[in-house]
């Protein structure tokens, strides 16, 4: 069955870095789209960032365009955010996703798995 292990989230100061890492297993890595989304407390989960299955296309959330990097590595299995000038507003649980299809946008919706998330703070 698909499993999602993201691990990577902590605490961190305004203007600093942070990386996700996103393990996943149990289905064909390389043949999905992936994404990032977001929650943070009192708000509705947001998409972050999405990436092709062999990481040539990118979409980035407008909060986020220059400062984060989302990318994959599909011999390892694994996907990745690179947040960069992270701000307060930054603060959410961080979830990875695949959709159930070919589908490569940022709908929440068309995706089918889910990580358990790892929270973000940025103070």
């Amino acid at each position: 069955h698909v499993q999602l292990v993201e691990s990577g989230g902590g605490s961190v100061q305004a203007g600093g870095s942070l990386r996700l890492s996103c393990a996943a297993s149990g289905y064909t890595f390389s043949s999905r789209c992936m994404g990032w989304f977001r929650q943070a407390p009192g708000k509705e989960r947001e998409g972050v960032a999405r990436v092709s299955t062999q990481g040539r296309s990118t979409d980035y959330a407008d909060s986020v365009k220059g400062r984060f990097i989302i990318s994959r590595d599909n011999a390892k299995n694994t996907l990745y955010l690179q947040m960069n000038s992270l701000k307060p507003e930054d603060t959410a649980t961080y979830y990875c996703a695949a959709p159930r299809s070919s589908y490569c946008g940022l709908k929440e919706g068309l995706y089918g798995y889910w990580g358990q998330g790892t929270q973000v703070t940025v103070s």
